[in-house]
C-alpha cells in the first residue's frame, strides 16, 4: 500500500466519478479505471458501486475510505513536524555536560538558545564525563560536552582548557609563586604538594589527572578530601582552608583568589562536543553546538 495510491481511493471518492478524480489527478481516466480495478482485485473487495451519474461508496469502501483519509492526515501531518524540526520551530535535544560546567556554562549558553529557538526543548543530563562518554558511544544522548577519553567517538574540539590552582590570597602558597616572561603566576607542583588540598574522586578527569600529576613529580599531599566536587573543592579553597584543583575557563577575577598555572609549562586538557557514531547530527543539536562555541570562544 503506497500512499499515492490511498490519494487517489480518497479523490475518487471525494469527486464521487472518476473522469473528475482523474482531471484532480492530472491523470488520464483509463489509466484510473484500470488502477481501481486491480486495487479492488488485490483488496478482495469492491470499495464502489458504478451508478448512471458515477461512483459511490460501498460499506467497505467507507470503512477503507476513513482508515485511509487518517492515514493520510498523519502523514501531511508528520511532514509538518519534520519541517517544523528542520526549522527549529519544534524539536528536542538529549544533551549531557558535567554539573561543574554546566554550572558556569549552561545558564548563559541556554538563555540565549531559547531566545532564538523557544519551541526547541533541551533535556539536560548532569553526569562525569566518563558516564556521559559511555552514553553517548550507547546512543543515548544527541551531544555531550566532556574532556574525551576515547578515539571511537566523533567528536567536535571546542577549546583548549587550563587546569590550575586556586589559592586564597593570604595562603602560605603564595609565597612560591613565580611569574614566567609573559608575568602569568605559576608554582612548581612539588612545592605546592606541601600544602594540603581538597581533591576530587580519581573517577572524575580533575581527580585523575591530580592523582597522575603528583605521582610523575612524586609528591603526595595531604588530603583535606579525597573525594570532593569539584564546585565544593574550590569553594573551600577560595575560603583559605586549603588549596584546589579547577579550570581557568572558569576563573573568576573579581572574586580576589589566585589561579596558578602548575609549572611554567602549564598544563591543558582537551574540551569537545561528543556525538554518537553514524554522523546525524539534528538541526537544532547543531544550532546548540554553535552557541557553546560561540560562548567558549569568548568575547
Amino acid at each position: 500500500m503506497e500512499l499515492r495510491e490511498l490519494e487517489y481511493i480518497v479523490t475518487i471518492a471525494r469527486e464521487g466519478s472518476i473522469s473528475r478524480a482523474a482531471e484532480r489527478l492530472y491523470m488520464a481516466q483509463s489509466s484510473l479505471s484500470q488502477f481501481l480495478q486491480k486495487y479492488e482485485s488485490e483488496l478482495g473487495t469492491k470499495l464502489f458501486m458504478r451508478t448512471a451519474s458515477g461512483v459511490r461508496l460501498t460499506y467497505s469502501g467507507e470503512v477503507f475510505v476513513k482508515g485511509a483519509k487518517q492515514i493520510l492526515f498523519q502523514y501531511h501531518q508528520l511532514r509538518g513536524e519534520l519541517g517544523d524540526i528542520e526549522q527549529l520551530r519544534s524539536g528536542r535535544i538529549e544533551f549531557g555536560i558535567s554539573t561543574y560546567r554546566g554550572t558556569h556554562l549552561l545558564p548563559r549558553v541556554m538563555r540565549r538558545f531559547y531566545e532564538l529557538y523557544p519551541q526547541v526543548e533541551v533535556v539536560i543530563h548532569e553526569e562525569q564525563s566518563k558516564r556521559l562518554e559511555e552514553r553517548i558511544a550507547a546512543g543515548e544522548l544527541d551531544m555531550a560536552l566532556i574532556v574525551p577519553q576515547g578515539e571511537e567517538i566523533p567528536c567536535d574540539p571546542v577549546m583548549r582548557d587550563e587546569v590550575c590552582i586556586l589559592a586564597h590570597p593570604r595562603h602560605p602558597v603564595t609565597a612560591l609563586i613565580q611569574q614566567d616572561e609573559t608575568g602569568n603566576p605559576y608554582v612548581d607542583l612539588r612545592e605546592a604538594a606541601k600544602f594540603p588540598f581538597f581533591l576530587s574522586g580519581p573517577s572524575t578527569i580533575l581527580g585523575g589527572m591530580a592523582e597522575r600529576m603528583f605521582a610523575a613529580c612524586g609528591a603526595f599531599p595531604r588530603t583535606l578530601s579525597a573525594d570532593m566536587s569539584v564546585e565544593l573543592s574550590a569553594a573551600m579553597a577560595r575560603q583559605g582552608l586549603g588549596l584546589a584543583f579547577t579550570y581557568r575557563s572558569y576563573a573568576e577575577e573579581s572574586s580576589g583568589v589566585h589561579y596558578l598555572s602548575i609549572g611554567k609549562e602549564r598544563v591543558y586538557l582537551d574540551l569537545a562536543l561528543i556525538y554518537p557514531a553514524g554522523g546525524y547530527q539534528s538541526r537544532a543539536t547543531r544550532a546548540l553546538a554553535e552557541l557553546i562555541r560561540q560562548h567558549m570562544a569568548g568575547p
